[in-house]
């Protein structure tokens, strides 16, 4: 069977100029497909989250071409950048960015409210949606600061699905939390990818956390070795 290609990294060259220059990604090309859950490994400094920010659009001072959906995303306006990534792209990162005084609820509307596709009805019955999916739908009217990490983060992850995106990625998404919320998310990512078929790329220091992912790649100064 065909497996459709989600994302595709071609020649992608990273330099940084200060203080001196310095080359944070050396020819990296690879293809992410529906449903994987592919994590990027790699010591500090290795250019693992340099790449993520690559690929996610938010860093377009790069070499290369990057496609997303069979689309160039390369050489396109901040305004087309933020709403393909608004369209396509959700983001879990280390820390959950929920505004505290919103409800849960509300929190997970906002992209979608920013899309400004469906009625405020419309979206709000699809963040419950997600939240019940994340067996979280019982905190949706509670602040986001009266609940636990674990939660907060479950809430986040809610957030980058409202909009359907074609891929979730995560930077350090289980850095914040204990081993048993670790193993949570992990299950919700491996749910996600496996029974929804959706796409999962999370850069990772824990090593359990990627050997039990589709598929690890690895860098070591800004290269893929493995």
């Amino acid at each position: 069977m065909k497996q459709n290609v989600v994302l595709q990294a071609e020649n992608i060259n990273k330099f940084f100029n200060d203080p001196v220059k310095f080359q944070a990604l050396n020819d990296v090309s690879f293809k992410a497909f529906e449903g994987e859950f592919l994590t990027l490994v790699g010591k500090s400094g290795s250019g693992k989250s340099t790449l993520l920010y690559c690929l996610s659009t938010m860093d377009t001072d790069f070499e290369g071409q990057l496609y997303i959906k069979e689309q160039l995303v390369t050489g396109k306006t901040i305004n087309e950048l933020a709403a393909i990534r608004n369209q396509h792209i959700g983001f879990v990162f280390q820390f959950h960015y929920l505004l505290p005084e919103f409800s849960c609820i509300k929190n997970v509307m906002l992209p979608a409210q920013k899309l400004g596709v469906l009625s405020l009805q419309e979206i709000e019955h699809i963040a419950y949606t997600k939240l019940k999916l994340l067996g979280i739908e019982e905190q949706a009217l509670k602040p986001a600061s009266k609940l636990s990490g674990g939660q907060q983060q479950r809430v986040a992850i809610a957030r980058a699905l409202i909009n359907n995106p074609a891929i979730i990625m995560g930077d350090e998404p289980t850095g914040n939390l204990d081993t048993k919320n670790t193993g949570i998310v992990f299950d919700i990512f491996k749910e996600l990818s496996s029974e929804y078929g959706q796409t999962i790329i999370a850069v990772t220091h824990d090593q359990d956390f990627a050997n039990a992912s589709d598929r690890i790649i690895e860098l070591t100064d800004g290269k893929i070795v493995a």
